[in-house]
């Protein structure tokens, strides 16, 4: 790892009124999904049957904010391949109590993971400042104008199709393409559009496991820093995804489930932070403020070198 990628200079960031500030080390985002059926059931928190639910996702979303969180990401539908679509207004449902809670209880900045213009408007006006759009705006032709209206800050993700037209990546082969390449001009397309939208306070996210094969997840992360040349900060979201249990199979073996990929999605962290990761989108806060910690540690280390 060179010495530029270690120490090169981060991004201050106003999202509808509120600062996110990613000069003097990158930033943690909580994952809260209040959903059903998130591939990930540490992270699932049903809030629309009974007040526990709610209660709970709030009691968790405040540990994350005490581990290092600065950045909570609610969703209301899940992004896993294979997913069935959620309709907006359930969507809505889902999460609108959940950050009215929140922002009654905590001024840490709160995203909203959706691609539906109709839902980020009702969590804008709740309280949220980030939207997080796995389409990168390709999804809603209206989320462009919902944002900027806003001026909210906004993650524009690649992914190649909707969720329930993705499978669960088992090619360990790396395919004839240039995936940063590729990853590349999807994402300035969107940068594009957004700034024509009036969109300024932009963070690009490369959609690590979202149509790539295991091989080209690890070369994404092996090159975020190229994602820089943008000008943006870049997000990684590799938190206990299926890639991760591919590289840890055993001969004859299956790969462990997503309970079990804690160990590999600290190590993927640590390496995505070495690599010019701006934001880390995680379910498990505590282990990546641990990663984070010393990966600044390092990066001062290497700045006093003679």
């Amino acid at each position: 790892m060179t010495r530029k990628a270690i120490s090169k200079s981060r991004y201050w960031l106003v999202c509808a009124g509120k600062v996110l500030d990613l000069s003097e080390q990158p930033a943690i985002m909580g994952i809260v999904n209040l959903t059903p059926d998130s591939f990930y059931y540490g992270a699932r928190f049903s809030t629309t049957t009974q007040k526990a639910g709610l209660d709970k996702a709030l009691e968790s979303a405040l540990r994350m904010v005490q581990a290092g969180a600065s950045i909570i990401d609610a969703g209301g539908e899940s992004t896993r391949p294979g997913a069935s679509r959620v309709s907006a207004s359930e969507e809505i449902d889902r999460t609108l109590p959940f950050i009215e809670l929140l922002r009654k209880n905590s001024d840490v900045l709160i995203s909203i993971d959706t691609w539906k213009a109709e839902v980020a408007e009702a969590a804008l006006r709740a309280g949220a400042s980030l939207v997080n759009d796995i389409s990168g705006l390709t999804f809603d032709p209206s989320m462009a104008d919902t944002c900027g209206r806003y001026r909210c800050g906004i993650v524009l993700m690649h992914t190649p199709a909707r969720p329930e037209h993705l499978r669960w990546s088992q090619d360990t082969r790396t395919k004839q393409r240039d995936i940063v390449r590729l990853v590349s001009d999807f994402l300035e397309q969107s940068i594009k559009t957004s700034r024509s939208h009036g969109i300024e306070s932009i963070i690009i996210d490369p959609g690590l496991g979202f149509g790539k094969s295991v091989e080209e997840n690890f070369q994404l992360i092996a090159r975020l820093d190229e994602l820089h040349e943008f000008g943006y900060p870049v997000l990684a979201g590799l938190s206990r995804k299926s890639f991760l249990g591919q590289a840890m199979r055993k001969r004859n073996k299956e790969s462990p489930p997503p309970d079990e990929r804690l160990n590999a999605t600290i190590s993927a962290n640590t390496i995505a932070l070495m690599n010019g990761a701006d934001i880390l989108r995680v379910h498990d806060v505590e282990a990546a403020a641990d990663a984070r910690s010393v990966i600044l540690a390092l990066r001062d280390a290497v700045k006093k070198q003679p």
